[in-house]
């Protein structure tokens, strides 16, 4: 089954995720070791008419080379034309796999903070662009060894787990998330209508103000596998305390059993079991301690926790809340030189989510007398 892997998730990507027209000036890009499935988009594109600005590969090792090598104005040098680039694109899509997953691990936080921080502006351009419609863009997974290590799979059996999570066992897999996208509208639009999320559960009493913010319905057109409804709370709007019972991943390194408190929509208070230190620097990020987005997950073919937040955020039964930049569409404000993804399960039977003090979800699943999810 996993023979037309290539084939199958090229023509999502092209033809329903990012929905390639013809002149369309479009951006393909991942590591080496993800060739075969960047050869099946770039012909896919080819057909839809599409002009190929740039494929831009990144070899083993790249990443640790220029942290480990470069000084500190190399590291916050970004040149005119990646800005450029990303005013101009009209299809950006990315094809995700890796070599190491702990390359940087040894690498300092205040390296890649500082090369962040100097990409906030291409961060910001693209955000806004995508916010409008003017960009369209998708990142998917090419199934690799180091993925699979991370998720305690054999190479075979994740395969298996990635090709299910994007629905391309399905007859026709563009169909089938085109269905998604209609079922999940539902879901969104009785959000919409929403002034306060609650969420109650394991050390969890934590209000977020959405009146008025935008609940977007993330159907496969931005990421895939995908799987998720979500949003941007008011920035002023956040107060409680949250435990996540997932490990937080921040480029590769794992910051676990993270306690969070907030009021008037700002950290106050943080505990970590693990990786505390690391967790005190990235809420010093200017921005980074208030939330930019809040989601729930909605796809149950993802049932495990593989390390990997292209996946793990949209598992059916979790919620996720990102520190840092929120995403313009929903009506969020801030912005940050990150967007990081917190993770909590809602599986257990007390796990609760109300909207204006009705129970909406309860155990992992969307439940409501009055409406049909």
């Amino acid at each position: 089954m996993y023979a037309d892997y290539n084939e199958k998730l090229a023509k999502l990507i092209v033809q329903y995720a990012t929905n390639v027209q013809p002149d369309d000036l479009v951006l393909i890009q991942g590591s080496i070791n993800s060739e075969p499935l960047i050869k099946e988009v770039y012909s896919e594109t080819l057909h839809a008419g599409g002009h190929i600005m740039m494929v831009r590969f990144k070899f083993e090792g790249q990443d640790e080379m220029f942290y480990t090598i470069a000084s500190d104005q190399q590291l916050q040098h970004v040149h005119p034309l990646e800005i450029e680039i990303v005013k101009t694109i009209n299809v950006m899509m990315s094809i995700h796999s890796e070599y190491n997953t702990r390359s940087l691990t040894n690498i300092s936080a205040e390296k890649r903070l500082l090369a962040k921080e100097a990409r906030k502006e291409i961060s910001n351009i693209f955000l806004q662009r995508a916010a409008n419609k003017d960009l369209r863009w998708n990142i998917a997974p090419y199934p690799c060894n180091a993925h699979a290590q991370e998720a305690n799979m054999g190479q075979m059996e994740y395969q298996e787990f990635v090709y299910r999570a994007l629905n391309l066992h399905q007859d026709d897999p563009v169909e089938y998330w085109r269905k998604i996208e209609k079922d999940q509208k539902k879901i969104v639009e009785i959000l919409d209508k929403g002034s306060v999320f609650q969420i109650l559960g394991e050390d969890t009493n934590l209000t977020l103000a959405i009146e008025n913010r935008k609940w977007i319905n993330s159907c496969g057109h931005e990421n895939l596998p995908d799987g998720e409804v979500y949003t941007g709370p008011h920035e002023e709007g956040v107060n409680g305390t949250i435990r996540f019972t997932f490990p937080g991943i921040y480029q590769g390194q794992e910051i676990e059993d993270i306690r969070l408190t907030f009021k008037d929509g700002r950290v106050i208070n943080h505990e970590a079991v693990k990786g505390e230190e690391l967790l005190e620097k990235i809420l010093t990020i200017p921005n980074a301690n208030i939330l930019g987005e809040l989601a729930v997950g909605t796809n149950y073919n993802i049932n495990k926790f593989t390390k990997n937040m292209l996946f793990d955020e949209k598992m059916g039964g979790t919620i996720h809340l990102a520190l840092g930049s929120g995403y313009p569409e929903s009506g969020s404000k801030n912005q940050s030189a990150i967007h990081w993804d917190i993770l909590k399960d809602m599986n257990d039977s007390n796990a609760k989510i109300l909207l204006d003090d009705e129970v909406i979800y309860q155990a992992g699943k969307w439940v409501n007398p009055k409406e049909n999810y």
